[in-house]
């Protein structure tokens, strides 16, 4: 009775699977299925590949594996010695996670997951079956969730911290296209890639909040003492497990807009919007605000127009000039409501 090669009991999350003896003898049936090819592997290197299918082994049909083994006498007419592996090529879904850091150093959590398919099986035994003694389904998993995690720290490292907050469709999309050509490389095609969390620690959170209220200019100041805090936040990170502890904190990135300058209505007095045409008090229409001219400040209570170097408005009394803290480790003045000194990155009670 011929010898039968075949992958029995397969199931659908199985990507590799060796058979177990090494001697095979010619005239040996070989039964791949659907969705299958197998590649018969010796001394390091991937040979002949064969398709969905029956297959009587003979020299004709692995003339790969018979120009090797032609140098052993009478190879045509006792079993000859080779592993044959079994690759699935349905599509698949990986995990990867880990820890990164953004082009001002700022401190990077990440995971989510990616579809693949094996595209070119001879790559992908040479490469990662074989070349890596991924054997096995989880060693294969986890030899391609590293390699993923690898890339991806390398690509996020391009971007600054609130571009991958508030761009993340886009940077996956433009980090997928480049790691996508890594994978092919080792016969892998990369379908698709998704951040399903990404976060950073809770100082940068109020920073990332802080920038988004000041303005981009304020980005600079994520740059303020990192060489000396990202080292140990890296540290005390959990590493490349996945999802452990890692939200998605998309609140946090919403714009802030500041609200519109106050005009007074001149038929009942009430603070309206500059941007209304009409009072939503009495119906009044009102006129645009007047041109400011030089060297006056137009009074944020009244609107009564007062000379710049006035401190307190004539009309009503209120302050004009906004009231500056200064900053207690470098008496720098500070904006009101800043959270941290846009001249030496410290933090303000």
């Amino acid at each position: 009775m011929p010898q039968v090669i075949e992958w029995i009991g397969a199931s659908e999350s199985d990507i590799v699977w060796r058979y177990p003896k090494e001697e095979i003898t010619w005239g040996a049936q070989l039964i791949v299925h659907e969705y299958e090819a197998a590649i018969f592997f010796r001394d390091g290197k991937a040979y002949d590949v064969f398709g969905p299918g029956r297959h009587t082994l003979t020299t004709m049909n692995l003339p790969l594996l018979t120009s090797v083994l032609s140098r052993v006498a009478g190879y045509d007419k006792v079993p000859f010695r080779a592993t044959v592996i079994f690759v699935s090529t349905k599509q698949f879904k990986g995990l990867f996670g880990g820890s990164a850091q953004t082009i001002e150093l700022a401190p990077l959590k990440f995971y989510g997951a990616f579809w693949f398919k094996v595209a070119d099986p001879k790559t992908f035994v040479m490469e990662v079956v074989g070349g890596q003694s991924a054997y096995t389904t989880d060693a294969v998993n986890n030899f391609l969730r590293g390699y993923l995690n690898e890339r991806l720290i390398a690509q996020l490292s391009k971007y600054d911290l609130v571009t991958v907050f508030t761009k993340l469709e886009e940077v996956s999309f433009k980090v997928k296209a480049v790691i996508d050509e890594e994978f092919r490389r080792i016969g892998v095609d990369l379908i698709d890639l998704k951040f399903e969390g990404i976060d950073t620690t809770p100082e940068y959170r109020d920073r990332l909040f802080w920038i988004k209220q000041t303005g981009g200019a304020a980005q600079q100041v994520l740059a303020m003492d990192t060489l000396k805090t990202a080292a140990e936040s890296l540290s005390k990170s959990p590493g490349a497990g996945v999802g452990a502890g890692v939200v998605l904190i998309p609140q946090i990135m919403q714009q802030a807009t500041a609200p519109p300058p106050m005009v007074i209505c001149p038929k009942c007095g009430a603070q309206v919007p500059s941007t209304s045409k009409f009072c939503p008090n009495c119906g009044a229409a009102l006129q645009p605000p007047p041109q400011q001219p030089p060297g006056t400040v137009v009074c944020p209570k009244c609107g009564a127009q007062n000379p710049s170097t006035a401190k307190f408005c004539m009309n009503c009394g209120a302050p004009l000039q906004p009231q500056r803290t200064k900053c207690p480790q470098c008496g720098s003045e500070v904006p009101p409501g800043a959270k941290f000194c846009p001249n030496c990155g410290a933090r303000l009670s």
